[in-house]
């Protein structure tokens, strides 16, 4: 928009300029063109030029600003554009002091401030007292100090004095110059930090690498209850705290990815938790390697992993319990006592070759097999035979020794819940034969004292057996109570032992050609909304979750061992699939169950009701004939056994 000279003291007309111009007509345009004036918009919001009136900058938060239409380099507040060119009350007398221009030759300084000038600067003078000050007081004793800001729709002004009080913006206290409304008297108080904070920044700039995003991060003047809800109540991927407390600070967030970070976790200004920020390339451990050098690194590469691979791969054999002779071969190779070959496990193909001991799975070999001439199906890992007979001194039962079982005793068809993750398992078990109140899974068995995990990276976890219930796991977002793993810095970041050794960094499932990849957080640039390719349920990405970044497909954790059919899917879509230390498929003989064999299976929705209880039967441990329709519960099965 083109203006008259308004300027005595240069001879151009002058153009009216609006820096927030390119903002808000985006505001009207779609998504997709978004991304490609992120630059022109991050120019526009660097923009500074010095005021050929006061000789203050000129920046974003001014807006408005004339522009001369022959020289470039010569520009002007809008605010210092229309000054008075008289005033009166602000001489000691009351005199009125005009607007002029200091004549050629005479350097002079500000009678309020003190500021130097050069000939041919601009000042208010009375002519009677020979009282002057500079335009740059000017604009502050006719309250012209102000700014444009998107947080308000009024122009916000600058309080003259300095003050030690909470800001609104961020939350923090606070202690200099703060700006508020004086149109419609807004209550709220905004730091200068704050308030020229940029409107978009990229957070491995601002964090010295240690975190970083795609995209540049927007600044959001407020994050409401009902947008954190519909959100599912995300968490600062700085500090990993949530929003909820505070629904009208400002933050810093993605809106495509799901990314939301606090002001002073983006700007690496909160001193306590930023203190563990270096510069690229120096470490962020709170521990030091050389002290651990047995560390256990979670999660493991992948489902066949374990920690009795890490423990006793290298051990000497001890001889495993089994009723019949074992054989360390091959198993894709036939014998003279098998005529067939057994393939290995293998997602891909829907083949499921489970571990006895373990309950793992076993994709190579060697490993041993039955030698009872193809009767007995019985197989393990190499270094599952391995394991110790006994445990002494155990840190869950200092009391007793725990003596290793292939079937856990007095338990029916082998079935116990682990005294450590409670989750069920026919696999091997050590147990306390003198208070037969105390039994472990292998695995939960040799727990380590400490671990590192990647959802929390480098932090030590230490393990804690008895706790309070103020900690949530960070991976189901459930509270622990006993055996879990605990942040010795950050102490409200926890693991439950079962998702620190129950879910791999990567899988692999029928549904995908590709290895899928845990991931902590929502895929950056997935717009759609995510959908587990198992269950078909819906899937929050704020949860851990599988996802393949070739395919762009997602899967809940609990559905992974879903391989042999997709209706084998947990109940629950947090954390660890409740079955995984459960092995189906074995034979069950009762006449006074059933006159008919059952099998041990998972049960699916076509299964219907129990024919005992009437109770569901998909999601349940059950017996199922295969002769007719009968089916049953693992409960009311063990009951009618008795």
């Amino acid at each position: 928009m083109m203006q008259e000279n308004m300027m005595f003291e240069h001879e151009h007309p002058f153009s009216l300029i609006d820096l927030w111009s390119e903002q808000l007509q985006r505001e009207a345009e779609s998504e997709e063109d978004e991304e490609e004036k992120d630059d022109i918009l991050i120019a526009k919001q660097d923009f500074k030029c010095l005021c050929s009136r006061c000789g203050e900058d000129i920046n974003w938060y001014h807006r408005y600003y004339y522009s001369c239409c022959h020289c470039s380099d010569y520009c002007v507040h809008k605010f210092c554009a229309e000054l008075p060119k008289r005033v009166e009350d602000f001489c000691v007398v009351g005199h009125t002091l005009d607007l002029t221009q200091t004549a050629p030759s005479w350097s002079w300084n500000c009678n309020n401030c003190g500021r130097y000038h050069k000939s041919g600067d601009l000042w208010y003078r009375c002519d009677r007292c020979y009282f002057y000050f500079d335009v740059n007081c000017g604009t502050k004793m006719l309250q012209k100090n102000v700014i444009h800001h998107p947080s308000h729709k009024h122009p916000v002004s600058c309080i003259s004095k300095q003050l030690l009080t909470k800001c609104d913006a961020c939350g923090k206290e606070h202690k200099g110059n703060f700006y508020h409304c004086s149109i419609c008297l807004w209550p709220k108080m905004i730091h200068s930090d704050c308030a020229f904070l940029p409107q978009k920044l990229q957070i491995q700039d601002t964090t010295n690498d240690v975190f970083s995003h795609i995209h540049h991060l927007t600044l959001a003047y407020s994050f409401p209850y009902d947008d954190q809800r519909s959100k599912n109540w995300q968490g600062c991927r700085v500090c990993r705290k949530g929003f909820s407390d505070q629904p009208n600070l400002w933050i810093y967030k993605c809106e495509k990815c799901r990314y939301y970070t606090h002001l002073d976790c983006a700007t690496s200004r909160n001193e306590p938790f930023m203190s563990i920020l270096k510069s690229p390339g120096t470490s962020t451990k709170n521990y030091k390697d050389d002290e651990h050098l047995d560390l256990l690194h979670l999660p493991f590469p992948d489902p066949s992993y374990s920690i009795l691979k890490h423990l006793f791969s290298k051990e000497k054999a001890q001889g495993i319990i089994h009723k019949h002779p074992l054989i360390l071969e091959d198993i894709t190779i036939p014998t003279s006592s098998r005529k067939k070959s057994i393939s290995y496990h293998d997602p891909m193909k829907r083949i499921q070759l489970l571990c006895d001991v373990c309950v793992r799975p076993i994709t190579n070999g060697p490993i041993y097999v039955c030698d009872n001439k193809g009767q007995c199906n019985f197989v393990l890992h190499e270094w599952c035979s391995r394991l110790p007979a006994e445990l002494k001194d155990h840190p869950a039962h200092h009391q007793h020794t725990l003596v290793l079982h292939s079937k856990a005793p007095r338990k029916f068809f082998g079935v116990f819940w682990c005294d450590i993750c409670r989750l069920p398992c026919n696999g091997f078990a050590y147990c306390c034969m003198d208070c037969n109140n105390c039994i472990f899974d292998v695995h939960c068995a040799f727990l380590p004292k400490e671990i590192t995990h990647t959802s929390h990276p480098n932090h030590l976890f230490s393990r804690v057996h008895h706790g309070a219930w103020d900690n949530w796991c960070c991976i189901c977002r459930c509270y622990t109570d006993m055996n879990y793993f605990s942040c010795r810095t950050c102490n409200d970041f926890s693991l439950h032992a079962k998702c620190a050794l129950f879910i791999s960094e990567t899988t692999w499932n029928k549904c995908d050609k590709h290895p899928m990849k845990l991931s902590y957080f929502p895929i950056e640039n997935h717009k759609s909304d995510y959908f587990c390719e198992v269950c078909e349920r819906e899937l929050i990405p704020e949860r851990p979750f599988y996802h393949c970044h070739e395919c762009m497909q997602s899967m809940h954790t609990t559905c992974a061992p879903s391989i042999l059919q997709y209706e084998t899917y947990d109940r629950d879509d947090k954390g660890v699939y409740e079955f995984v230390n459960v092995k189906f498929g074995g034979r069950y003989e009762n006449s006074k169950v059933h006159p008919h064999p059952l099998s041990f299976v998972q049960g699916i929705q076509d299964d219907g009701q129990c024919h005992k209880c009437g109770c569901r039967l998909q999601f349940k441990m059950i017996f199922k004939c295969l002769t007719c329709e009968f089916a049953v519960d693992y409960d009311c099965c063990s009951e009618t056994s008795e």
